[in-house]
Formats: structure tokens, C-alpha cells, sequence
């Protein structure tokens, strides 16, 4: 339906060919264009239920806690970097110009943003099933993700700033968010349960994977030395740079609300008493996996270069 709305509009059907007509008409605000804001709406609409933004976000907890946690793995981690990814290509290459268009979508995705992080925040601190958890916790990150899109909306259109920093929280969040489902897997398949209750321990039956999802969650949350902390801190100062202050503030409050149901998995884990003394085995290729992922959370909070990549990622892409 949206991209109907654009060809009667513009009658092109390429991103490229769309951005030069709308450049070329005479508009000077969305009181012009009803069909145009009419077409970008609906398109937000539909890639916010494919991302998991509030308020199309209800399908996420339901399907996490139902499927296979590979399944759920998967849908956390390469479909919501495959959405932000199209988002970031349609929204740069066809509405980017004029400024007024660009900055009438960005404030969407601010709102969109401002609500989404805080809902799937709250939600997840009384949830008793990690999966459930971990779904509202994603809705929350979805919300710190579409910064990025916020930003890249009210920047200047050879600002970079928002695309490079939304691509990397993408890369830390992918390594972070399958390192941690990996390690769920692990311990959720050994205890036949994906209730928190039943992690009791675990840091004494499973020390390797128990570690390696504490590392996962303190990401997450945003702690130095990991990614997460570096994801944060380069779209946080990307939306200041942009005059988003106000969002900023949400975004580190909520930061620390999120602090709350994270740091209690891991409290579970390592000071509670474990239910069974029997040690809980994995294999050789979990092992791997996880020893992959983390090396990534490492890697990408410690070194110097996570942002020099994404830069030139942005501009090897066209943003």
C-alpha cells in the first residue's frame, strides 16, 4: 500500500528516482504532501512490526517464549538487523531530501523511540522466563537502536554520524544478543526449563557458559569494558550532536532500569545456591560459539577501530 501511495505520488518505483521527484516538486511542508506522509506512515508501520518497535511489537514475547530458542535467536538477532538495515536504505536514498520531509520522520521514530524503550523495559523487570525476558529486552534495544534512525533524520544529509553509529550498535548487538541466546540454549536444554528460577547456581554446574552470558548481559546493559557500553556511548552522542538531548535522557535512564532485570540473571546465577550439584556438560562446539561471540563483545568494547568500520561501512553502502 505505501509504495503505491509513492508511485501515484511520484510515479517512480526506484529509491533513486523517488528522491529526484520529490526533490523537483514544489512542496514546502506535509500539509503539501498528505499522500507523500500518508505513504511514509505506513511504512513505518510496517517495518516497526518487522524491527519489534512499539506499538507493533505485541507478536515479539509470545513467539520468543513459543518457538525453538534457535528459532527465537535467529528472529532477535539477523531479522532485526536485516529491518534496520532496509530501514536505513529506503529512508536515506529516498527520503532524505528535503529537510523538512527528513525531520518529520525522524520525529516519528523519536516518539517511537522515546516509548518503545521505556515499555519493554518496565515489562521485562517482572518477567520470570528468560526468553519472555529477553524479548521485552529486545523491544527496549530496538528503541536505542532507532537513535540511529533519529539521528540520520535530523543530521545534515553528508552527517554520517547516525548511519555509522546505528551500524554499529547493529554489529555489538548481533554478537552480544546470539551469544547470549547460545548460552540459554545451553542451560535451558540441561535444566528442561527456561524459568529464571531454575538458573539457581548455574555459575557452579556450568561456570564456562555462565560466564559467558553474564558477559553477554553486562553488554547489554551497557558496562565497560564490552560493546554494549561503546554501542551506546557512539549513538548517544550522535543524537546530542543532532539536538536530541531530551531523547538522550530517556535513553540512559532507561539504561539503568534495564541494569535492574539484566545484573538479576546474573545474580542467579553466581550467588544463589544451585538446586543440583551435578556439573552441566556442553559441547566442544558450544564452546566455540560462545567463545566466538564473546571475543566479539571483547573485541569490539576494547579496541579503537569498531568505529573507523562502521564509517567506512556507511559510505561502501552509499550512506
Amino acid at each position: 500500500m505505501a509504495w503505491r501511495l509513492f508511485f501515484g505520488f511520484t510515479g517512480k518505483t526506484q529509491l533513486g528516482d523517488i528522491a529526484n521527484a520529490i526533490r523537483n516538486m514544489s512542496l514546502n511542508g506535509a500539509s503539501t504532501a498528505p499522500g507523500l506522509m500518508l505513504g511514509l506512515v505506513l511504512l513505518i508501520v510496517g517495518f516497526g512490526f518487522k524491527i519489534a518497535a512499539f506499538p507493533f511489537q505485541m507478536w515479539v514475547p509470545d513467539v520468543y517464549e513459543g518457538a525453538p530458542t534457535p528459532i527465537t535467536a535467529y528472529l532477535s538477532v539477523a531479522s532485526k538487523a536485516a529491518g534496520f538495515a532496509i530501514i536505513l536504505r529506503i529512508f536515506y536514498s529516498a527520503f532524505s531530501f528535503p529537510a523538512w520531509l527528513s525531520q518529520d520522520w525522524g520525529m516519528i521514530f523519536a516518539v517511537l523511540a522515546a516509548i518503545g524503550m521505556t515499555v519493554g523495559n518496565i515489562v521485562a523487570i517482572p518477567q520470570t522466563n528468560i526468553k519472555r525476558m529477553l524479548a521485552y529486552s529486545s523491544i527496549a534495544q530496538a528503541g536505542y537502536l532507532i537513535l540511529g534512525i533519529v539521528t540520520m533524520g535530523l543530521s545534515p544529509a553528508m552527517n554520517h554520524e547516525g548511519q555509522s553509529s546505528l551500524l554499529f550498535f547493529l554489529a555489538s548487538y548481533a554478537v552480544t544478543n546470539l551469544g547470549a541466546f547460545i548460552a540459554v540454549i545451553a542451560l535451558s536444554n540441561k535444566v528442561g526449563s527456561d524459568r529464571i528460577s531454575d538458573y539457581d547456581g548455574m555459575g557452579k554446574r556450568a561456570p564456562v557458559i555462565s560466564l559467558a552470558l553474564t558477559l553477554c548481559l553486562i553488554s547489554l546493559t551497557g558496562i565497560p569494558p564490552t560493546a554494549g557500553f561503546l554501542a551506546k556511548f557512539y549513538i548517544f552522542s550522535s543524537a546530542v550532536q543532532q539536538g536530541l538531548l531530551w531523547l538522550v535522557i530517556i535513553a540512559v535512564l532507561n539504561s539503568v532500569v534495564s541494569a535492574y532485570y539484566y545484573l538479576r540473571v546474573v545474580r542467579v546465577m553466581w550467588f544463589n545456591e544451585p538446586k543440583l550439584e551435578s556439573k552441566v556438560s556442553s559441547s566442544f562446539a558450544l564452546h566455540l560459539a560462545l567463545a566466538l561471540c564473546c571475543l566479539g563483545v571483547i573485541l569490539l568494547g576494547v579496541l579503537p577501530y569498531g568505529m573507523d568500520l562502521a564509517h567506512s561501512a556507511a559510505k561502501m553502502f552509499g550512506f
